[in-house]
């Protein structure tokens, strides 16, 4: 009971980047202008596919969603962290909020990894099977896979969670971070953290090799479509589409990887920082700017739109 008490008060604080204000003020200008250019960026690429019916398909109608998915992932995280490091890492969060910042992190993470697969498997369809995509890829099956990848991402966060957050916390209280992440939390824990960081390393596994997988696959029948069809200019066109999706499941699931598929007996704290940047920062400003610069008919909307001002 004395336990529960001592952890129902406490309150975490994020360690600063730096102890110079000068950097940790220049570290605040470059995370607020990639939170803005992230949010600009995907929020015009969500737009596009809206207002324009030639891009009503299922690659566009997943890229849109992808967007989406990224603003709200980014925006769980940015400003929080954007607080903390204007106030040298003096604002505070409490227990409940730390939890709902972490739950959000991995239900979007989550279903952003799942999405990454269900993308693959679209241009799985589309290459390997033109005359039937229509029909494969009706606009029920898109939704469902669509919800498919939030209630994956919902399941696998609750419970992970909650398991997290029933550790006792006692007097340490700075997370060496810059959000509520997941191995940085538990290693707070004044308690026996070995079956909870064994959940977060299947959870991990599951929620990474698993897509992963799958991507692979569909990418290996992919290439060898491609590989076969005659025209150079309809070789192209098909590997330009698929090279955008590979960039960014390599930025993803490499560094996501790298954080919580290493053994925790490796783990860094101030690595661990560091990349988590990428995935949580500029992969979100990557992801828009690499498939308008890839994709053909998006730039064509994007010029369409522009006249119009």
């Amino acid at each position: 009971m004395e336990e529960i008490n001592t952890t129902a008060k406490i309150q975490f604080f994020f360690r600063p980047f730096s102890a110079d204000p000068k950097i940790q003020v220049g570290i605040f200008v470059a995370f607020l202008v990639m939170y803005l250019t992230s949010l600009s960026g995907n929020t015009t690429v969500a737009v596009l596919v809206q207002i324009n019916h030639s891009l009503h398909i299922p690659m566009y109608f997943f890229l849109a969603n992808l967007a989406v998915l990224e603003i709200f992932y980014t925006s769980a995280i940015a400003p929080l962290a954007l607080a903390n490091l204007l106030s040298m890492g003096k604002t505070p969060v409490s227990i409940p909020g730390c939890g709902t910042q972490m739950f959000f992190f991995i239900f979007l993470g989550g279903a952003d990894c799942v999405l990454l697969a269900v993308m693959a498997y679209d241009r799985f369809v589309a290459i390997c099977y033109p005359l039937r995509y229509t029909c494969i890829m009706s606009w029920p099956l898109c939704v469902e896979l669509m919800v498919g990848s939030l209630v994956l991402g919902f399941l696998l966060s609750l419970p992970l969670t909650i398991l997290i957050f029933h550790l006792p916390f006692c007097n340490n209280n700075k997370i060496y971070h810059f959000y509520c992440d997941m191995p940085a939390v538990i290693h707070l824990a004044c308690a026996d953290t070995h079956v909870h960081k064994t959940a977060l390393y299947i959870i991990s596994f599951i929620v990474l090799s698993i897509p992963l997988s799958l991507i692979f696959i569909s990418y290996v029948f992919i290439m060898a479509a491609i590989l076969r069809i005659q025209s150079v200019k309809g070789r192209h066109r098909a590997f330009s589409t698929c090279s955008s999706h590979i960039l960014v499941v390599l930025l993803q699931y490499g560094c996501t990887s790298f954080i919580y598929l290493s053994p925790s007996s490796g783990y860094s704290p101030e690595m661990g920082r560091v990349v988590s940047v990428v995935y949580t920062f500029i992969t979100p400003i990557l992801n828009p700017l690499i498939y308008s610069i890839r994709n053909k008919e998006l730039k064509d909307a994007l010029r369409r739109a522009l006249k119009k001002f």
